[in-house]
């Protein structure tokens, strides 16, 4: 056997490998990330609830079009609420992640609204879509505090940070309820991300590879992944938009941000962070980062 017929084989059986590898695989990775816990932020922080940060709780379940309950908390202002807020956390993440942001805009005189994502935290479902089935639970909580007649909503504005903020971009596409959004560290569209994901995994960013790894959660959860696209989504959305990223997020990069902004129409924002990474802003934007956030929602929920 020659040395390049051997190379090929070394080569071919590499693919065959690393393909059944993401094919076994991807879907897993894709439809069920590792998913952060209760236990996991115990280890370091003690605002777990609501309650913990001294601000009021409501335990809420809503209920999706399938089924599944959606866990949830509603921090209510007493009175004369200068708008809502609903938090919406990164693939993997929980509502408790929202915690410090609750008691920022709350602060701030803002209702704030949290919940589990589907498939996240104390949320049932089985699979995660990235926005695909999640901007309409988004909807779903809007419904919610609308038909709440003891709670003065105002205008309604999201925050979502990494899926979140690719959920509440999608939705507000479709949603022309929600007012303003903090998208802070979305990707552009799922598949150019997943090939990201590829990169970092197996070294390799070919793109039928990518497909590949997509073909089976697409056909388990129902779903498309060409139409998890904020990107696109962005180009029907006329309400004010900030977009927020890390300059040094190794985990979706912050060049994504700079196309959304420059898909996105008027009136928008756009505010990069040194040294910021994936899910530090909070810690290193400092105050520069929580004025930029709250009196965006002040001067587009008034």
């Amino acid at each position: 056997m020659s040395i390049f017929v051997a190379l090929l084989l070394i080569v071919v059986l590499f693919l065959i490998t690393a393909g059944a590898i993401i094919f076994v695989f991807g879907p897993l990775l894709v439809l069920q990330p590792h998913l952060r816990t209760r236990e996991w932020y115990s280890t370091f922080t003690n605002l777990l609830e609501p309650r913990n940060a001294d601000l009021p709780q409501e335990d809420i379940v809503l209920e999706t079009r399938e089924g599944f309950k959606l866990s949830c908390w509603l921090v209510k202002q007493p009175a004369g609420a200068r708008g809502t807020i609903i938090y919406l956390h990164g693939v993997g993440d929980c509502k408790i992640g929202g915690v410090p942001y609750a008691k920022l805009f709350y602060g701030r005189g803002f209702n704030v609204f949290l919940y589990d994502s589907r498939r996240h935290g104390g949320s049932e479902g089985h699979y995660c879509t990235f926005g695909f089935y999640e901007k309409s639970d988004l909807s779903l909580a809007i419904d919610y505090l609308l038909g709440r007649r003891d709670v003065q909503t105002g205008n309604i504005g999201v925050f979502g940070t990494s899926m979140g903020a690719a959920v509440a971009l999608q939705a507000a596409a479709v949603d022309k309820r929600i007012a303003a959004i903090v998208a802070e560290a979305s990707f552009t569209d799922l598949r150019t991300v997943m090939v990201d994901y590829q990169k970092r995994i197996i070294k390799l960013p070919w793109h039928f590879l990518r497909n590949l790894a997509m073909s089976q959660p697409q056909r388990l959860a129902h779903f498309k992944a060409r139409f998890v696209s904020p990107i696109h989504s962005v180009q029907s959305v006329y309400n004010p938009v900030l977009f927020i990223h890390g300059m040094d997020d190794t985990r979706v990069r912050s060049e994504y941000s700079q196309a959304l902004y420059d898909n996105a129409n008027q009136p928008k924002e756009l505010f990069l962070i040194q040294r910021g990474d994936h899910t530090n802003l909070l810690n290193v934007g400092g105050s520069e980062y929580e004025t930029r956030i709250v009196s965006f929602f002040e001067k587009n929920l008034a």
